[in-house]
């Protein structure tokens, strides 16, 4: 059953393929061709109103006054020495997400939210601290990426899921965001993660869609006891249950899993830790990806030496063990892994 007009016309366009945006000019009286010209100027121009699109007659112009395009507007903006560059967005209801636009020498990655706020209170991360407001749509989604596209002035390379909420509790907006923005921002799958903590049953879901796109995993302890105390939701999910769901992945996917794994001086950092570490993920295609802790007010936990990253890292690859450490981008500005929060600064 097709959409009626009316419905189309109160929902926003961004977000949408080529082919409904062609079916809604339609439905609006006007040639098919105007659906390509509305698809260039959303997604490749990345007008904020349908009034900028200079190729449309004056007079239909005037009458899309009102049609909600689904652009946020920035609500604050701060840059990092490194260049690491945090937007606060305010969305239609009033509420604030963060983004962060990371660039390097060869890259420009998007690091997006998928949720206001996060439901997952784990201890070490500030976005949790002020619990879940809502999911976020599939175009709010969409909208962080174009909008640092835009700021840039470059195209975005890769984006990765981490930035505030748990994406697979969100996972039916992720997915059209995903495809969204593979088929219409252009974005190959490869170049996108969806990073998650680990919710009963969704990875095995999520692999069932066959995607191109990276997942990875927040591990962040190498045993049951101390994965609790980082993380609520473990004593619901245990790691060993977490893990087999992971294994199930691959070998649906044929992709392997990447474990981010938080360091934390004195808690989980030691070699003892590392070898645990490494014997739940050999045997199946896995990488981990290692986080020195970024320092949260609420909590006083400590970053490792760069010395005791490097040990942890040694005995990961006597083990036999694929691991990277994550360059920290942003510290300054609260912008790096774990530090979002859903702050208005009003």
């Amino acid at each position: 059953m097709s959409v009626q007009s009316s419905e189309i016309v109160s929902l926003p366009l961004l977000g949408r393929s080529k082919t409904e945006l062609t079916e809604w000019v339609q439905q609006q009286g006007q040639p098919a061709y105007r659906g390509k010209q509305l698809h260039e100027w959303i997604y490749d121009k990345g007008v904020r109103s349908l009034a900028e699109i200079s190729v449309f007659p004056k007079q239909w112009r005037a009458a899309l006054e009102t049609i909600d395009l689904g652009r946020s507007q920035l609500h604050y903006r701060s840059v990092s020495r490194d260049g690491t560059v945090k937007y606060l967005l305010r969305l239609s209801d009033g509420q604030i997400i963060e983004t962060v636009g990371i660039p390097t020498e060869k890259r420009l990655t998007v690091c997006v939210s998928s949720q206001v706020g996060c439901p997952m209170a784990c201890n070490f991360c500030a976005t949790g601290k002020g619990g879940l407001l809502r999911n976020l749509h599939t175009h709010e989604i969409v909208d962080q990426v174009l909008t640092v596209q835009s700021d840039f002035g470059q195209r975005v390379s890769n984006i990765v899921f981490m930035g505030m909420g748990e994406p697979l509790l969100n996972d039916e907006n992720v997915l059209k965001a995903v495809r969204s923005l593979n088929q219409d921002v252009g974005i190959g799958q490869r170049s996108i993660t969806i990073s998650t903590v680990g919710i009963p049953g969704r990875i095995r879901r999520w692999a069932d869609h066959h995607l191109q796109a990276t997942l990875a995993v927040s591990l962040h302890a190498s045993n049951q006891e101390v994965r609790e105390k980082l993380i609520p939701s473990a004593k619901q999910y245990p790691l060993k249950a977490l893990l087999e769901e992971c294994q199930e992945y691959v070998e649906i996917t044929g992709r392997r899993v990447t474990f981010e794994y938080i360091l934390l001086s004195e808690l989980n950092d030691l070699p003892q830790h590392a070898i645990e570490l490494a014997n739940h993920v050999r045997g199946f295609q896995s990488h981990v990806n290692l986080i020195p802790y970024n320092p949260i007010k609420e909590v006083d936990y400590k970053r490792p030496s760069p010395k005791r990253v490097q040990d942890f890292v040694t005995v990961l690859k006597q083990e036999g063990v694929a691991v990277s450490v994550r360059q920290t981008r942003g510290l300054e500005a609260d912008a790096a892994c774990g530090q979002l929060r859903a702050s208005t600064l009003r």
